[in-house]
């Protein structure tokens, strides 16, 4: 069992304060969310964040993605602070007419009454189809702390039965929830996966910059299958020449695998302009020896070709046999073996 005395602290670099934004009349050709937005209320300014209200009309939103493995998707906030360089869900913002990209992590959008929004949208969830917590936003961000807006969707979840509930997050604070996620797994099937892109400490503070240290989350993985909570290894996205190294993902899912990981996967990096505006830029400083291939590559597609796309999952398959996974049959026809000394860059960049 784990107590709220026991817990890790929540790890994040000390930020500067935030100058809000000034207060002016609302456009009057603002509509839907964008409208709800702009009509939110400040509530709370620090560490270079601004935090407003979000008055929804809804928690569940159908996932217009019909190869994604969810049906249903809950994100308790609108933006995320964890700031992460690579993140796709940028373009949220946009819909609220925010079209700075860093906004993104400067204005975080607690949603409003989000217990009573649940309670009456469940009726629409027919059995066997899951529901996601956090795709587009980090539920276990630092504004969960203080607003425990998760905390009170899982409450909710834990009154009712029969339901599909995963969460993936990137944080330790999701230990806080440990007995309540214990009570909602009574009568409901949770599963829960932490996303970790690379053991390298320093690596992973540059790349997602206000996100708990890798071994923190590590550490998590451990305690939630401890306590009976189903905990996998989100590995995405995996960045071309950055963390793609037969040797990098080789420590990533021995790692796992130690820590009791019940599975784990990967999926090559993604570059809508949303995350690009950001992502490149960053590049540039960074890794400025990758930046002219990450242009010509994702100049034109926000996907990496289908040959990286295989190869990665190819790799992902055999190290997953090597360190004691449950075998995931390759389903595509390039199997040829893959050595320790396979190239970074995995023939993206050749």
């Amino acid at each position: 069992m784990c107590h709220m005395s026991a817990l890790p602290k929540f790890d994040a670099p000390p930020l500067l304060a935030y100058e809000p934004r000034s207060a002016g009349p609302i456009s009057p050709t603002l509509v839907g969310i964008a409208k709800l937005a702009a009509e939110g209320e400040s509530i709370r300014l620090g560490h270079e964040v601004e935090y407003l209200t979000l008055p929804a009309r809804s928690l569940l939103n159908r996932c217009s993605t019909p190869r994604m493995p969810f049906t249903w998707t809950i994100n308790p906030y609108r933006g995320c602070e964890f700031a992460c360089k690579y993140c796709y869900a940028r373009y949220t913002h946009e819909f609220m007419e925010l079209r700075d990209n860093t906004e993104f992590e400067r204005k975080i959008f607690v949603k409003q009454q989000a217990s009573n929004l649940l309670r009456r949208d469940l009726r629409k969830v027919k059995p066997g189809e899951e529901i996601a917590i956090g795709t587009a936003t980090d539920p276990y961000q630092p504004a969960e702390r203080r607003y425990e807006v998760t905390r009170g969707i899982l409450e909710e979840f834990a009154l009712h039965r029969g339901f599909h509930i995963g969460v993936i997050t990137k944080s330790q604070l999701i230990l806080r929830d440990l007995e309540l996620l214990r009570r909602v797994a009574e009568n409901n099937h949770v599963s829960v996966n932490l996303t970790i892109t690379t053991l390298d400490a320093k690596l992973a503070r540059i790349l997602e910059p206000r996100a708990p240290r890798p071994d923190l989350r590590l550490n998590a993985i451990k305690l939630l299958n401890e306590a009976g909570i189903p905990c996998g290894v989100s590995c995405a996205p995996v960045l071309p020449g950055i963390t793609d190294s037969a040797k990098d993902l080789d420590a990533l899912v021995a790692a796992a695998h130690a820590h009791g990981a019940r599975s784990i996967f990967a999926n090559p990096l993604f570059l809508k302009p949303c995350s690009a505006s950001v992502f490149m830029p960053f590049l540039e400083k960074e890794f400025p020896h990758l930046a002219e291939n990450y242009r010509k590559r994702y100049g034109k597609n926000a996907f990496v070709p289908d040959a990286y796309r295989k190869r990665i999952q190819q790799l992902m398959s055999s190290l997953k046999r090597k360190h004691g996974f449950a075998a995931h049959r390759v389903q595509f026809e390039d199997r040829r073996p893959i050595v320790a000394d396979e190239p970074a860059q995995m023939g993206l960049f050749g």
